[in-house]
C-alpha cells in the first residue's frame, strides 16, 4: 500500500493543543496521531452502521451481596451466549466484583446486551468499550 502525503491547515492555537495532546499520549508524530483519529472515526462508523461484525468489552462493577444479582447477571450472559466470547470475574474486595465481558456481533446487538447488563438493578457502574475486528482497517 502506497503512502500518500497531504497537507492540512489549522489555526495556530488548535495546532498547539494538538501537539500537546500528541506529547501527552506519547505518540511519535502528527501523522501517527492523525492516523489514530481517522481509525477511531472509522471504528465508530462500523458500530453505527451495524452491517459489519464488531467487538467490544462490557465492564460492570457490582456487589455480590445484592440478593439474586449474581444469578440474574449469569442468566443474562447465558441468554446472549452466541455473542459473548469470554468473561473475566475479579473479586475487588470482600463485597465488590468486576466483570469484563468480551462480546462480538453487530453493533446494535452488542449495545443492547451492554444496556441490559449495565441497567440491571444492583449494578453499580458499567461501560461499553467499542472496538473493531480490524478486518476493514489498514
Amino acid at each position: 500500500m502506497a503512502v500518500v502525503r497531504f497537507g492540512i491547515s489549522l489555526d495556530g492555537a488548535l495546532l498547539r493543543k494538538f501537539d500537546g495532546l500528541i506529547e501527552a499520549k506519547g505518540q511519535a508524530n502528527r501523522s501517527e496521531a492523525i492516523r489514530d483519529l481517522i481509525r477511531d472515526t472509522l471504528v465508530r462508523r462500523e458500530w453505527e452502521t451495524a452491517r459489519t461484525e464488531t467487538v467490544g468489552a462490557i465492564t460492570i462493577v457490582y456487589s455480590h451481596d445484592k440478593r439474586e444479582l449474581t444469578d440474574t447477571l449469569t442468566d443474562l450472559q447465558h441468554r446472549y451466549y452466541d455473542s459473548i466470547i469470554s468473561s473475566l470475574h475479579v473479586h475487588l474486595d470482600e463485597h465488590n466484583c468486576l466483570e469484563v465481558i468480551v462480546v462480538r456481533g453487530k453493533g446494535k446487538d452488542i449495545q443492547a446486551i451492554a444496556d441490559r447488563l449495565i441497567g440491571t438493578k444492583g449494578v453499580k457502574h458499567g461501560t461499553l468499550s467499542l472496538t473493531t475486528t480490524g478486518k476493514h482497517l489498514e
